[in-house]
């Protein structure tokens, strides 16, 4: 398992490196401002330009501009996210100040919302798989189809209007960047957040865990199992429900760390200063260091949810550890 770990930890490197390089290449060969020009400021002359793309490294060869951001992505003290390098062309602050600055919002975004969702989704999909023809699988599957096909900025609007302002049960839940995110969060400003991201995810995760229980009660060593007499809740929550799972843990450790990479438009559209409204900004803006953190940080993210994944395997399944 070590061993399995360390070539998961060596590939996820690779990609890393991979990742960084298109990032780099995109924003420095693509550009759709000169960021030198933008850092100077509106009222610049050619010196001032001059002065600021010598200031960010803009004037050295692209193999040395790459070496310089590449050495910030090493997860060392003094090196990751360096300010030398890692220094937003527009609110002139470190990157990494920022990200950290923000990465509580999507954290609790992304945590709230996978708690809810698989409340009610693995639930409703159990139900539902170990009696498919029942009336609670048929309204499961109903209200899963419903789920799935609401767009996200809709139901945003739609828990907005009707929720907060029109019965005032939930508070609004715009965020300032220096406001205290714990504290918000106790007072029920991300509840509408976790619901519009979770009714989504929910109906996804209901029909999929269906289906796998459908698939996995019809299984020789479930009928194996029933025909020693062991009782049908041991029968469902301790052979068929693992099995039933890996799919499942595969589908959250992705949707976890894209959501902690950022959802745009659910920040977008309830006020929260999340990671994902702060990579839409730094593209439209040209800020190539605040996007190059900003891809790494969730390229980090998803990478890591992949190794968890693995790992989280060899627990469920027996075969995946042999």
């Amino acid at each position: 398992m070590l061993r399995y770990i360390a070539r998961r930890l060596l590939y996820s490197v690779l990609v890393l490196v991979v990742i960084s390089i298109l990032t780099f290449l995109i924003f420095v060969k693509l550009p759709s401002e000169d960021p030198a020009r933008r850092a100077a400021g509106r009222r610049t002359d050619p010196q001032q330009i001059a002065n600021a793309r010598e200031a960010f490294g803009l004037d050295k060869p692209l193999i040395v501009q790459y070496g310089r951001f590449a050495k910030g992505l090493i997860p060392l003290p003094n090196t990751f996210l360096s300010e030398d390098v890692y220094y937003s062309f527009s609110n002139y602050l470190p990157v990494r100040e920022e990200i950290w600055r923000r990465l509580p919002v999507s954290a609790i975004l992304g945590t709230g919302a996978a708690i809810l969702w698989l409340v009610v989704g693995v639930p409703l999909g159990i139900a539902s798989g170990v009696r498919p023809r029942s009336l609670t699988a048929r309204w499961t599957m109903i209200m899963a189809i419903v789920g799935v096909s609401l767009p996200v900025f809709w139901l945003g609007q739609l828990l907005l209007y009707f929720v907060w302002f029109k019965l005032g049960l939930a508070p609004s839940s715009g965020l300032q960047i220096d406001a205290s995110v714990w504290g918000s969060a106790l007072q029920g400003k991300f509840i509408l957040p976790w619901i519009t991201v979770a009714v989504g995810y929910a109906a996804v995760y209901a029909r999929m865990l269906r289906s796998n229980m459908i698939e996995t009660t019809g299984e020789d060593y479930i009928r194996t199992a029933r025909a020693k007499g062991l009782s049908e809740r041991r029968v469902v929550y301790k052979h068929a429900l693992r099995g039933a799972l890996t799919p499942i843990v595969t589908m959250l450790g992705i949707d976890f760390a894209t959501i902690l990479a950022g959802l745009v438009i659910t920040e977008t559209l309830f006020g929260l200063p999340g990671l994902g409204q702060l990579a839409v900004n730094s593209i439209f803006s040209n800020d190539f260091p605040m996007v190059m953190g900003v891809t790494v940080i969730g390229s980090m993210f998803i990478l890591a949810a992949n190794i968890l994944v693995d790992v989280a395997y060899a627990f469920l399944d027996p075969r995946v550890r042999y």
